[in-house]
C-alpha cells in the first residue's frame, strides 16, 4: 500500500434509525467533514474498507454525525462500531487543524541531532502527547510535553525534542 493513511478517530455508535453513525475525531477543530467523499474503516490490522459518505453534520467540537451509502438501518450501522476511522494523506491534510497534535503524524522525530524516525501514531493524554515511533523494530512511545518539545518544523515535517537520558535505552 503506497498511499499513507492517518487515523482520525473512531466510529463509536449508531445514531437514529436510518443508519447514521457518530464519529469521534481528533482533528483539533469543529468540522462537518464537508466535501469528504470516502472514509476508511479498519476491518483488521492494515486492512481498511472504503465507505462512501452520503451526508455529515456537526454534533460538537469532536463528534460528527456521518451517513454512509448502503448503511440504512440501525442494525447495519451497529456492525460498523466500534471501528477506527482513517483518511488518506491528502484528505487528512485538508481536514486536520494545524495546531492539532495529530497533525504531527508522518513527521520525523529529532532528538538532539538524531533522527529517531517517523511518527506513526499520536496518542493524546491529559497532560502530554505520546508519539509512537519504531526503534529497532519495536514500537516506542515518546512523551511530548512542554519540557521535551523544542520546536515543530512544519515545512520540513520534523518535530524537535529533547528527551531525558536513557529514555530510548529501554527500547534498544
Amino acid at each position: 500500500m503506497s498511499e499513507q493513511y492517518f487515523k482520525i478517530g473512531k466510529v463509536v455508535a449508531p445514531f437514529g434509525l436510518k443508519g447514521e453513525l457518530v464519529l469521534v475525531h481528533s482533528l483539533g477543530k469543529k468540522t462537518s467533514l464537508k466535501g469528504l467523499e470516502v472514509i476508511y474503516l479498519e476491518e483488521g490490522k492494515d486492512n481498511f474498507l472504503p465507505h462512501f459518505i452520503q451526508s455529515t453534520s456537526i454534533k460538537n467540537d469532536t463528534e460528527v454525525f456521518i451517513k454512509l451509502e448502503g448503511v440504512d438501518t440501525k442494525e447495519a450501522a451497529k456492525k460498523l462500531t466500534p471501528k477506527m476511522a482513517w483518511l488518506p494523506e491528502a484528505d487528512f491534510k485538508k481536514y486536520v487543524a494545524a495546531a492539532s497534535p495529530i497533525s504531527m503524524l508522518g513527521y520525523n522525530l529529532i532528538n538532539a541531532q538524531e533522527d529517531l524516525g517517523e511518527i506513526i501514531e499520536v496518542i493524546e493524554q491529559p497532560h502530554q502527547i505520546l508519539c509512537a515511533i519504531m526503534v529497532d523494530g519495536k514500537e516506542a512511545l515518546i512523551p511530548i510535553h512542554d519540557q521535551s518539545l523544542k520546536k515543530i518544523d512544519k515545512k520540513n515535517k520534523k518535530v524537535y525534542v529533547e528527551l531525558p537520558d536513557g529514555l530510548l535505552d529501554i527500547y534498544r
